[in-house]
């Protein structure tokens, strides 16, 4: 619907979070109005120490980020400190508690309350997208004033293009009667274009409203002129008996333009489906067990960490948790995008919102509230869809400079038609002016990456992918060669004991003792897979100390008054441990897919624990449709060469590095950066983090550690390598679609712009009136949005 005009162009501290971020150095978080540290007028952080600006109002001191924001807040304090008491352009409900609103271009721009955007005039919408209000306060005000003054509408045109016809009429109880007519459409109806319109020039933020304010604000104000003093006005001006009026084009504009925002309110409100979907996946109830070995059903919202749940068949699982008995399949595609229901028996991990499709199950909940997957997967999904694509920044500059460029259009067409044109010139002066101006605003323009964006976000979330901004969606595209881990990546990460050798004096059942004590706190897979093993032997383990984890290469503690070092040949180099005496059987172990752990007593070698990791059943069937999608595939793990290469080799992957440190594979990512290569990282764990943050686009498995998902840009729910196949695709399609909608506005006003101006009329006599300059800005801006959303029915493989 509207353009942004923002960045280094829009001037001062008018245009509110925008400028404010460039003196304060903080983003607007929507608190309140009278917070002290924050200015009052455009709810920017400001360090008092540092800002010039103060006023001191009933005993309180103000701040404020530039001397534009406190002149406003001296001229009128209590419409700033009270901003509800403000003038609305449209009624709203009151907000949820705790709702906040920004503006679906400008998400820099944050309010407690619902409003418009001081950058570019569109309405402010919830952060979060809420089950509880479907109605959208701007589209139920416009309704209402598009479908009571779409009569006068209809009858004004009808006046004006037959009224000659009606000899009843004078041409000046004609004039007269389009007049009454056409003002409650012009001044009600469209008086949210007009607020807007005054808020665009106050704020030195040209947009959509200039415009459309501009050309409905000419045609109106010109006729009403001619109406009241019609002999001010000189002979050429009369047509008809009468000076020619425009009380038709500036009521048909005001509807056409409610007509246009009414279909993009609707269209728009359905990006927001996804989450809205996602929200509705959460079950209302959860059935708990009392210690007392009794049941009963209690809200979601009452569920604890530590709960005892039963999860019927056919039910959803209430939150995220452990099994704690029972065997069931769980259906996760709506959280994971993979249509096979998954086996759960005790120990196994169930994600809250999937369905249980047959056992019953009890489980432990271990995360509620915000700190499900479900709801992790929402916010994220909320923060990529108000993020903003680098497309658009050329987008926003290129708008900014298009509206001034438009209005100096429209002058020169006034001026050229009026002073040289065909009589009546000045008719077709105004007409053709105004004209120009509606048709040229570039609300396709400002919509053509945001919608496609919110979209997309929401379609990736379905599909298991969640992408934490735009920027990501708009670089995977680009990506040519992919670093992937092994542990977690290509394998299952839930590894198995495979074998333990000793060398005198030291017996299996020590080694393994040893490094199992010292691997006990550790939550690593490899680590667990030793532990697990020494109890099934029943072993007694020891209490290690002063535990170090040398990240990607091992461990380091002291047991029993003994220094232990457990992990590959390059921790054992640093020990100053001989590994020659087990390279034999360590070799053997590897080629067979291992991984290997030396275990070094006192720094002197005495044993090794092998572990196998199966590869993942899915990975290769991933791993062929990654390469058939053009990318280079590159393993880099903490695992002897041996050992990786006899897993590359399986799954035919292009280039390995074995034994590499987490400082080792973020030197490989900017290697393969300074080839000229657009590089994504995979990987699950903390020493995946480093290269995941370094990479162009880093790609996280949602099985992993929380520290490699929030260094990473995309996370796949499922941690299986098929996710980038599909993230990949969407990436894809969105950039296709955005240049789609960008082609389309740049090629829009390309043409429209002239057309309107009368370039044609020499040729074919061909003018473009300003009631269809109306309807091709508003279907304009309906294509773009439902190209967008023609992303919603994408097919993923």
């Amino acid at each position: 619907m509207n353009t942004p005009g923002h960045g280094e162009h829009v001037g001062h501290a008018a245009t509110a979070t925008t400028t404010a971020h460039a003196c304060c150095g903080n983003k607007s978080d929507g608190q309140g109005a009278t917070d002290p540290l924050r200015d009052p007028v455009c709810g920017m952080r400001v360090d008092p120490a540092t800002t010039p600006h103060h006023a001191r109002i009933d005993g309180h001191d103000y701040h404020f980020c530039s001397a534009r924001c406190r002149t406003k807040f001296v001229a009128d304090p209590q419409k700033h400190l009270h901003p509800e008491t403000a003038t609305q352009s449209a009624p709203v409900q009151p907000p949820l508690p705790g709702t906040q609103y920004t503006c679906p271009m400008h998400p820099e721009i944050i309010r407690d309350a619902p409003g418009s955007c001081l950058i570019c005039g569109m309405a402010l919408e919830p952060l979060m997208p809420s089950l509880d209000r479907d109605d959208n306060p701007e589209l139920v005000d416009f309704q209402r004033r598009f479908w009571w003054t779409l009569p006068l509408s209809i009858a004004t045109l009808v006046l004006a293009m037959g009224g000659q016809y009606l000899h009843a009429l004078s041409p000046t109880l004609r004039t007269w009667s389009e007049l009454l007519l056409s003002s409650p459409v012009v001044l009600w109806a469209g008086w949210p274009f007009f607020v807007r319109w005054a808020q665009s020039i106050r704020n030195r933020s040209p947009n959509m409203w200039t415009l459309i304010g501009t050309g409905v604000a000419a045609a109106y104000g010109y006729s009403v002129v001619a109406t009241l003093v019609p002999g001010w006005f000189p002979a050429s001006f009369h047509e008809h008996g009468r000076v020619g009026v425009y009380f038709e084009a500036a009521a048909v504009i005001v509807s056409l333009t409610l007509l246009g925002q009414l279909l993009e309110l609707k269209a728009r409100g359905q990006t927001s489906a996804a989450i809205r979907g996602l929200l509705g996946l959460a079950p209302k109830t959860a059935r708990r067990l009392r210690d007392d070995g009794g049941e009963e059903d209690i809200e979601l919202t009452h569920v604890h960490v530590g709960d005892r749940l039963r999860v019927r068949p056919g039910e959803k699982v209430p939150v995220d948790g452990v099994v704690l008995e029972g065997q069931s399949h769980v259906d996760e595609s709506m959280l994971t995008g993979e249509p096979i229901p998954v086996g759960k028996s005790p120990g196994e991990r169930v994600i809250g919102a999937t369905l249980n499709t047959s056992g019953s199950l009890v489980i432990r909940a271990e995360k509620v509230g915000s700190a499900s997957m479900l709801a992790q997967i929402v916010q994220l999904v909320a923060q990529a869809q108000r993020s903003r694509a680098p497309m658009q920044q050329m987008a926003d500059k290129v708008a900014f400079w298009f509206v001034l460029a438009v209005l100096a259009a429209a002058l020169l067409t006034l001026l050229g038609w009026g002073l040289f044109g065909p009589e009546p010139s000045w008719t077709y002066a105004v007409l053709n002016a105004v004209s120009v101006l509606i048709i040229a605003c570039p609300c396709a323009l400002g919509l053509a990456t945001p919608m496609s964006i919110m979209v997309a976000s929401g379609r990736a979330a379905q599909a298991g992918v969640l992408f934490r901004d735009a920027e990501a969606i708009e670089t995977l595209c680009k990506v040519d060669t992919l670093i992937v881990d092994k542990t977690g990546t290509l394998t299952e990460g839930r590894p198995a004991f495979r074998d333990v050798s000793a060398l005198p004096p030291h017996s299996p059942d020590e080694i393994l003792r040893l490094a199992a004590s010292l691997d006990a706190g550790s939550e690593h897979p490899l680590a667990q897979a030793i532990v697990a093993e020494a109890r099934q032997r029943g072993l007694a383990l020891s209490t290690a100390a002063d535990f170090e984890s040398a990240s990607g290469i091992g461990v380091r503690g002291s047991v029993d008054g003994h220094v232990l070092a457990l992990g590959n040949t390059a921790l054992m180099d640093e020990t100053g441990a001989s590994t020659s005496a087990l390279h034999d059987s360590s070799e053997r172990l590897r080629a067979e897919g291992a991984s290997v752990m030396f275990l070094a007593v006192d720094s002197v070698i005495a044993g090794l624990v092998a572990v196998a990791d199966p590869v993942k059943t899915t990975t290769p069937a991933a791993i062929a449709a990654l390469h058939q999608a053009g990318l280079r595939i590159v393993m880099a793990t903490g695992d002897g060469m041996t050992t990786a290469r006899s897993v590359a080799t399986r799954l035919g992957i292009d280039e390995v590095h074995g034994e590499v440190r987490p400082a080792d594979k973020l030197e490989l990512v900017a290697r393969l950066k300074s080839e000229g290569r657009v590089v994504a990282m995979a990987g699950d764990g903390i020493n995946d983090a480093p290269a995941l943050a370094a990479a162009d686009v880093g790609i996280a498995m949602g099985t992993g550690t929380d520290v490699a998902m929030s260094s990473a840009q995309v996370t796949l729910v499922k941690g299986d390598l098929r996710g980038i196949v599909r993230a990949k695709a969407i990436s894809e399609a969105t950039v296709r679609n955005m240049r789609q909608n960008l082609a389309f506005a740049f090629l829009y006003n390309a043409l429209g712009v002239p057309i309107a101006a009368g370039l044609l009329y020499p040729f074919n006599g061909l003018l473009l009136s300003p009631m269809l300059a109306a309807l091709a800005m508003s279907l304009s801006s309906v294509s773009v949005v439902g190209n967008a959303l023609r992303l919603r029915t994408l097919r993923l493989g």
